[in-house]
């Protein structure tokens, strides 16, 4: 993944943003001078065209912000930061944590920099991009990140040219983990790693070796970050749930919106019963370049002398001779990916699942095909799953297309209004609402306007300009905001991770939710694959 930027929400009758106006803070200073407001806005009618126009509009304001404060005293919910910040503050620092970084491709070294260490090549290339765009503020985000006094000292990947790559990263002194940098031992099979005397390891591999590796490392007494999707079949899943819990290590999985300020923002809308009885909830999954259909750079250094393509492949049934294609661009195959479900369909599940906590669907079906990308492909580039939940009087809904960039956010439609999540949240009154149907009547709340919007940036600035980046930055991926300061939310969500090892704590993706996920997206894998609904047979565990 790489950087984000802005996304901001369209005018709102409650607004997340307490700047000051200049009329408020002559009223405030009228006010300390013995000048009321009523007293100023008649000094203002006395000035000429300007002044009388002036006076309309704040009394106006006057009345709106009455009108706010109604509204949102009606809600029972503050437009400030959430109550609850996961994990916003350090355990206190224990000893240094040791970490294995086991696969380093793109993943792998984004959660490299979020622990704290960046090639330097990236901060001289990041270095240059804020010289020639000052919006983008990449390089001064990472470098503001908190020391979590961790080293990284053993890596193994399977391409030369990326191991040498986080053994460099390793020994960096320019970065925030400086204090804990250091020579790094590679090594050539992952289960050597976990001979050695690291205390945790970052599991940033093709999903086809998900298990595997987590299995191993857990059985061996050491912690796990993995990245999503948790595995890429449904047995593997059941196998990791079951060593994980036998085990006494600190399990989390890659989803970072479990960080986002304005999850969690959303998360508080819906215990407040807002929304009302929520029915349907739609989310997509829009990309429209070369690199969101994962059509990814193939480096000419990738040959059989530089990658151990027999290591590669070694955990999938179907052996093919070496193909770079298929090393640099694997989420096309299924021998080595989960496609749209495992990639994309988890983090908006995920993202969904954290707001309410949905579980297992009873039943999903799915459909889709390869519409765009005639490539050679396996996996669909249009795809949906419809997820039912009976339990719930709710059905999720899931859509994507890697030939469009549409994007709408994440829609959670309730009886009495309508919530819309990305980096920022929205709430709509349903004009047909029974809560808001009295003040609706009396035109304290349009149907036609938001009702209630929180933006965590509160004037905060553009993090950068890429059009990867705005893609991520709409879904909360990558960035997002504490006090108003631009964080890194991978760096947040590894870091509740190293904080949990010091204190032997839970995760807020820890192995329940990632079963959750693992099998979801199974359940609409195999349901596309098969051409029929299934079901989850939650005393059976499987899918049937």
């Amino acid at each position: 993944m790489s950087d984000e930027s802005r996304n901001d929400s369209g005018p709102a009758a409650p607004s997340a943003d307490t700047g000051s106006t200049a009329a408020d803070e002559a009223g405030r200073n009228g006010a300390a001078n013995g000048i009321g407001r009523r007293d100023l806005l008649k000094a203002l009618t006395s000035v000429p065209v300007l002044g009388v126009f002036f006076a309309g509009w704040y009394q106006k304001k006057l009345a709106d912000d009455a009108k706010r404060a109604a509204i949102i005293g009606e809600l029972g919910i503050s437009e400030g930061p959430p109550a609850v910040i996961l994990n916003a503050v350090s355990h206190p620092p224990g000893d240094r944590v040791r970490v294995g970084m086991i696969g380093f491709g793109g993943e792998g070294e984004s959660l490299g920099r979020c622990l704290g260490f960046a090639h330097p090549d990236w901060i001289e290339s990041e270095r240059k991009n804020a010289l020639d765009d000052p919006a983008n503020k990449s390089l001064a985000t990472f470098m503001s990140q908190e020391d979590l006094d961790v080293s990284i000292v053993a890596v193994c990947d399977l391409f030369d040219v990326r191991a040498e790559r986080a053994r460099v990263a390793a020994a960096s002194t320019e970065s925030p983990g400086a204090s804990g940098a250091g020579q790094a031992q590679r090594y050539l099979r992952y289960t050597d790693l976990l001979e050695s005397d690291v205390d945790a390891v970052v599991v940033a591999t093709p999903d086809h070796w998900h298990s595997r590796i987590t299995i191993d490392a857990v059985n061996a007494g050491k912690h796990v970050y993995c990245e999503k999707a948790l595995t890429r079949k449904e047995e593997e899943a059941m196998a990791v749930y079951d060593a994980v819990k036998r085990s006494g290590v600190v399990f989390q999985l890659g989803h970072q919106t479990r960080q986002s300020e304005s999850h969690i923002k959303a998360r508080e809308v819906v215990e407040a019963d807002i929304l009302g009885h929520v029915s349907l909830v739609e989310v997509t999954t829009n990309r429209n370049a070369p690199w969101g259909a994962w059509v990814y750079g193939i480096d000419e250094r990738g040959t059989p002398d530089t990658i151990d393509w027999d290591q590669f492949q070694e955990p999938s049934e179907n052996k093919v001779p070496f193909n770079p294609e298929r090393f640099f661009r694997w989420r096309c195959w299924w021998d080595y990916g989960t496609g749209l479900s495992g990639d994309l369909l988890s983090h908006e599940y995920d993202a969904v699942n954290g707001i309410l906590r949905l579980g297992i669907p009873h039943s999903v079906v799915s459909s889709g095909g390869i519409y765009y990308f005639k490539d050679g492909r396996e996996v669909p580039d249009v795809w949906q799953a419809v997820c039912e939940y009976p339990d719930r009087d709710l059905t999720f809904m899931y859509s994507a297309t890697l030939a469009n960039s549409l994007y709408r956010g994440q829609v959670f439609m309730g009886h009495d209004a309508t919530m819309t999540v990305s980096e920022t949240v929205e709430v709509t009154a349903d004009q047909y609402s029974t809560r808001y149907a009295d003040q609706i009547e009396e035109d304290l709340i349009d149907p036609d306007r938001p009702m209630f919007t929180y933006n965590p940036k509160t004037g905060g600035v553009d993090a950068v300009t890429s059009a990867s980046a705005a893609y991520f930055a709409k879904r909360g991926l990558l960035y997002t905001y504490r006090d108003g300061k631009m964080v890194n939310s991978y760096h947040l969500h590894i870091k509740e991770w190293i904080d949990a090892i010091r204190g032997n704590a839970a995760t807020s993706c820890g192995i329940e939710e990632a079963f959750e996920e693992a099998i979801t997206c199974h359940m609409a894998t195999r349901a596309y694959l098969e051409g029929r609904k299934v079901l989850w047979d939650p005393v059976a565990r499987r899918i049937v």
